[in-house]
């Protein structure tokens, strides 16, 4: 068979699968945490062996993602999504074609369903698959059972803080990604900041220190990966100049009844360091890190 011949092959085997999964998470984690680039990034991967490089993403009803599966010894695996319907925590519907060496190897329409409270959740995933091979459908099995999995580790890691300002969604950006405004607001109440160096753009940093009112100094970096203007920003929490990574971080900014929604999420490297994050208070020193932000755009 030639290539041609191949490429011409029609996609030919379908199959309904259905996936479900209990998180110990609110329903908002869990959403935040199957959506959010940043979060999808950490657990797509459903193995060390596997490695997942996103090229692309903006989750969004009409944006895409795209990203590649890479394995030691093989082809890379091409992973286009598409974003059809969104519903913030109950449902997302999205197309997902997978190539190799630019050839379609199958076709998916993926629904996820999410139930729960503030306690646990619930999430069903059903996927419609169209595929060239009995294979491809088993490996999908395979792919979503340890992908779901995943998911699950990371969202137990996950912390999510949201905060409705009443400010137009270009001032709240502003106030964050000014260099000269974001130490001034930075922190919970009474804590200040000492930047040694700041460049806020993708592939930049932020190194300074948090002073807590009793002096007690908190050397940190931030490490930026992905800043999409009014959009998204994406960065690694160090402890210190180059020390040790304790968290992957996020914030959105969306429009909300002309003031802006801002998210601010992070995946704990381990779960212990959640649990420590989460018994000193970082959820309500988070907040108040927040409400900072909120009276910088207020008086701006």
């Amino acid at each position: 068979m030639t290539r041609q011949d191949k490429a011409e092959t029609p996609i030919s085997r379908f199959a309904t699968l259905t996936f479900e999964r209990a998180l110990p998470v609110s329903r908002g984690v869990a959403w935040q945490t199957w959506t959010a680039p940043a979060a999808r990034a950490i657990w797509a991967a459903p193995t060390p062996s596997v490695v997942v490089e996103f090229l692309e993403a903006d989750t969004r009803v009409g944006g895409r993602e795209i990203s590649l599966c890479k394995v030691d010894g093989q082809d890379d695996i091409r992973c286009e999504c598409g974003w059809l319907e969104i519903d913030p925590e109950v449902r997302s519907v999205n197309y997902e074609g997978l190539s190799s060496k630019g050839e379609q190897m199958s076709t998916a329409l993926v629904t996820a369903d999410f139930a729960g409270d503030a306690d646990s959740s619930h999430l069903a995933v059903t996927v419609q698959l169209s595929a060239r091979s009995d294979d491809l459908e088993a490996g999908y099995r395979q792919g979503f059972e340890a992908g779901l999995a995943h998911l699950a580790a990371v969202a137990a890691r996950t912390m999510v803080l949201q905060r409705i300002i009443k400010v137009p969604r270009s001032i709240v950006w502003k106030t964050w990604i000014d260099p000269e405004i974001l130490p001034q607001w930075w922190g919970p109440n009474g804590f200040s900041c000492r930047t040694k160096r700041i460049d806020l753009r993708s592939g930049g940093e932020w190194v300074f220190d948090m002073i807590a009112p009793d002096g007690t100094v908190f050397p940190n970096h931030h490490q930026y990966s992905e800043i999409r203007p009014e959009d998204r920003i994406a960065y690694a929490l160090l402890w210190g100049e180059n020390g040790p990574k304790h968290a992957d971080a996020w914030a959105s900014f969306e429009d909300c009844d002309g003031g802006t929604k801002v998210t601010l999420g992070m995946v704990f490297s381990s779960e212990a360091e959640f649990r420590e994050a989460k018994g000193f208070g970082a959820v309500e020193l988070g907040m108040q890190t927040l409400g900072k932000l909120e009276r910088m755009a207020q008086s701006r």
